[in-house]
């Protein structure tokens, strides 16, 4: 077994589990990590301001950004105030919205995932529908809550992929069938992001960090549910892991 294995770090969000905070991790995307990227996944906890981020960088190989129920606070992106009722997670926020662009700066590779997707889209200074099956000409991308969990993260519908997708020289295909299981979804896409898929009513589904100089990609689908039962997921996990690798070996040699 390689003594170097990277080492990915996973924001968590941070929930009141009477009669505390905690900061915590959808264990789907920590398998998805270590079983089909082959790397160890790290909880990074939703502290923001108070972490010295890159500090943090500095100990990490990769860093991917996981789905969760809140939604991005559309005060960053200069949105419409959100539904009474609405989830958040402030803390998530200051701490994501900050350490993506850093870790693509710094050239950690990264993945983003559904909300992480969403917030990753926020963080290069795009904006967001907040209710993607109220918006013309879009249809309805969310699951059905009263399904089994296997009918929701089921296949939902095809996406296609950009001449010159990184998705593509992954898959090796020229469209991939996805879950769908999101409310929200890119409106305005952020500075320097490059269209990666789009579904068949025209929303964008992935992109990719153009000039970043590593792998750093976003998706709105979920590709850790069941990941080792779906190629085009493990695919990608595969390609982030290896991404992480290099990133590893080459800081070894610095």
């Amino acid at each position: 077994m390689s003594r170097h294995k990277p080492v990915i770090g996973v924001p968590a969000c941070r929930r009141m589990l009477d009669p505390h905070y905690f900061h915590i991790a959808g264990e789907k995307y920590l398998t998805a990590i270590a079983g089909a990227s082959g790397c160890i996944p790290v909880i990074i906890p939703a502290l923001g301001a108070a972490m010295e981020l890159e500090v943090l960088l500095d100990r990490l190989d990769g860093l991917l950004i996981p789905g969760s129920p809140s939604m991005v606070d559309p005060q960053h992106y200069d949105g419409e105030p959100s539904e009474p009722g609405t989830l958040h997670d402030p803390h998530r926020d200051e701490t994501t919205l900050t350490v993506i662009p850093t870790a693509v700066a710094a050239g950690v590779p990264v993945m983003a995932i559904c909300r992480g997707y969403q917030e990753m889209n926020v963080a290069f200074g795009g904006s967001l529908h907040q209710k993607v099956h109220e918006t013309d000409p879009f249809d309805t991308h969310h699951e059905d809550a009263e399904q089994p969990l296997e009918s929701q993260y089921g296949p939902a519908h095809e996406v296609r992929l950009a001449q010159d997708a990184i998705l593509r020289q992954i898959t090796g295909k020229d469209s991939l069938t996805v879950n769908s299981l999101h409310h929200q979804g890119v409106d305005r896409l952020g500075r320097g992001l490059a269209v990666e898929a789009v579904a068949h009513d025209g929303l964008i589904e992935a992109f990719r960090v153009a000039d970043a100089p590593t792998f750093a990609v976003g998706v709105q689908w979920h590709p850790e549910w069941r990941v080792m039962e779906n190629e085009d997921s493990i695919a990608l996990f595969t390609r982030f892991g290896d991404a992480a690798r290099a990133y590893a070996k080459d800081k070894r040699h610095a």
